[in-house]
């Protein structure tokens, strides 16, 4: 088959990933017979250094042409005085909005031979894989009106939380449709006793359960629920929730795999566009030392192969060599652990092609 990529490196750590990701993807191409067409674009802010604008409308037009999106990581200490008006991180919320993408799917699975890596024993990460579906372009992050106004010492800021039955209904469709093709279990996670937004989640998420007989599905209120991820954590199959709540909780669920750097993760819309990125940061500490994590983006881009590309042998490949080069005991500083191999990026992406390639 014959596919368009656009890549967004973004910032800091983001184009050592990327760079990794694209050897990852060539690999593929190169032992199944595909073509993978590549544009690089700016978004975040090395995007605004260049143009003044996190999100340029070549970047987003670029998005628009292509069949999927790889993005690196977005954001910095440089671009991070709270009083700036253009940051960042508006580029990756206009990316979601513009691009219609809906729906953010979190894999968290626990490698065997990560058990060492997670602060938790042994026995409660036995058997952890879940996939966490967060709505992703309504609740606070979108909800009108925000912003700061008043003088010291009377200075206000505001936040609507605001859901629609629409956006509501597709997120949790989604999810039950995940669920069913997994362990038939699906919890949703709201605050319904305090926040008005999350009864009207409850209510639509029960309404659509009567669509799948065949799913047990279960309420758990947020604050619960980071408690029982640590807990049980193998109880969870397919966790819904709204915005905000998925973010916190999907950054906590890192934990249980033993570091944010092993986790990808897919924004999709209608159809089978998406875009595909590393659940970590930009961590600019590290940037330009070569010694990150690429093993999310990769595995973000075994996603891509499997939702956007419907190619399901290629992305078994992917995850197969990624659990490969684990077992062989290669690790970054990330999931350092006695006696592993440490290694660097384009060690542990070199790793990854050999054992797709070998």
């Amino acid at each position: 088959m014959q596919a368009r990529i656009t890549l967004l490196p973004g910032d800091g750590i983001g184009p050592e990933v990327v760079a990794e990701g694209i050897k990852a993807l060539q690999a593929v191409a190169r032992k199944f017979g595909h073509t993978f067409e590549f544009t690089e674009a700016l978004v975040g802010g090395i995007a605004i250094d260049t143009t003044g604008n996190p999100l340029p409308d070549e970047t987003l037009a670029a998005c628009k042409a292509s069949d999927a999106v790889l993005l690196g990581a977005v954001g910095g200490p440089r671009w991070s005085d709270p009083r700036a008006v253009v940051r960042p991180e508006q580029g990756l919320l206009g990316l979601r909005g513009g691009l219609g993408l809906f729906a953010n799917l979190r894999p968290v699975k626990v490698y065997p031979a990560l058990a060492g890596a997670s602060t938790l024993r042994p026995e409660v990460l036995a058997g952890v894989d879940m996939i966490i579906v967060r709505e992703l372009t309504g609740g606070l992050y979108f909800g009108k009106p925000q912003g700061q106004s008043g003088e010291k010492p009377n200075r206000s800021g505001v936040d609507t939380l605001h859901y629609t039955e629409a956006e509501i209904a597709r997120l949790v469709r989604l999810a039950f449709e995940l669920a069913r093709g997994r362990r038939k279990k699906l919890t949703s996670v709201d605050k319904a006793n305090v926040l008005a937004s999350s009864r009207l989640w409850r209510t639509v998420a029960h309404e659509i359960a009567a669509e799948y007989p065949d799913i047990e599905i279960e309420d758990i209120l947020v604050d619960a629920c980071s408690m029982f991820l640590i807990r049980r954590p193998a109880d969870f199959d397919v966790i819904a929730t709204e915005n905000m709540f998925g973010d916190i909780l999907s950054d906590e669920a890192a934990m249980l795999a033993g570091s944010m750097g092993m986790l990808p993760s897919a924004s999709l819309g209608a159809g089978r566009f998406g875009l595909y990125e590393p659940i970590h940061g930009s961590a600019p500490d590290i940037a330009g030392k070569g010694i990150a994590n690429p093993l999310a983006t990769i595995l973000s881009c075994g996603m891509m192969l499997r939702w956007s590309f419907g190619l399901e042998r290629e992305a078994d490949a992917v995850e197969a060599a990624v659990d490969a080069v684990l077992a062989d005991g290669y690790r970054c500083g990330d999931i350092k652990t006695p006696g592993c191999k440490l290694v660097g990026t384009a060690e542990m992406g070199d790793a990854v092609v050999g054992h797709l390639v070998g």
